[in-house]
């Protein structure tokens, strides 16, 4: 959905998105994502878990990207959402990046940092989201996330507008849709950053399949991922 999913943020990624969409479900999702093509250039592969009971979210997860210019950003994230009342919810994460290389497993790390969310449900159609983003070393709330998503029956529309704090004009824009086919296969399209995206959801109930295509500067990435349910 061209990267747009701060207002959707329904499945267990949303500690990564917008961790106030925890508490749009109730029991235990478990997730991996993989990068399983074109991996020479970098490598992706966050994997997660989160548990809502009665408007309060939990959240455990790892985004990992090898080969990337700066280094390897492997951050470990702590998430807590809790609903307000109908029509809100917030969320908040705090990250801590991983010392590389290392023998053992960092549970916490080092260069903590953190996230600050909120979602708003006005109705049955329309949520709004919202993302502070505050980076290791940088001090301060670095990336403002803004994102609306509005359903109109078997379609889902969405947007995000992620703006820096320190220019304005360097803004990103992101744009995508669902739509829901049949009740166990969705398919998706976006706009991210001026590069095109496409999709497709599988859904059984107990658990769900999604593939992504991205298309970025130079060459395409192919994304698998995979959500079970308790």
């Amino acid at each position: 959905m061209g990267n747009a999913f701060t207002a959707v943020a329904d499945d267990a990624t949303a500690g990564f998105w917008n961790p106030a969409g925890l508490i749009q479900w109730q029991g235990v999702k478990l997730f991996g994502v993989n990068k399983f093509h074109n991996r020479k250039d970098y490598a992706f592969d966050p994997k997660g878990i989160g548990y809502a009971y009665r408007g309060y979210g939990l959240f455990w997860g790892n985004k990992i990207a090898l080969g990337v210019e700066s280094g390897t950003p492997d951050f470990n994230y702590y998430s807590f959402a809790r609903q307000l009342g109908s029509y809100i919810a917030v969320g908040a994460s705090l990250k801590f990046k991983r010392k590389h290389p290392s023998d053992v497993y960092q549970f916490f790390g080092e260069a903590p940092s953190y996230d600050l969310a909120l979602l708003v449900k006005p109705n049955a159609h329309l949520k709004l989201g919202l993302l502070a983003q505050h980076l290791p070393h940088q001090g301060g709330i670095r990336w403002v996330t803004l994102g609306a998503a509005y359903r109109w029956g078997h379609l889902l529309f969405a947007t995000d507008v992620a703006v820096p704090r320190t220019r304005l004009a360097d803004a990103d824009l992101y744009v995508g849709a669902e739509w829901e086919v049949v009740s166990t296969l969705r398919v998706r399209g976006g706009r991210s950053d001026g590069d095109w995206t496409v999709g497709l959801g599988f859904d059984w109930g107990w658990g769900q399949i999604d593939y992504g295509w991205i298309r970025e500067s130079d060459f395409a990435s192919h994304f698998i991922s995979a959500e079970l349910r308790f």
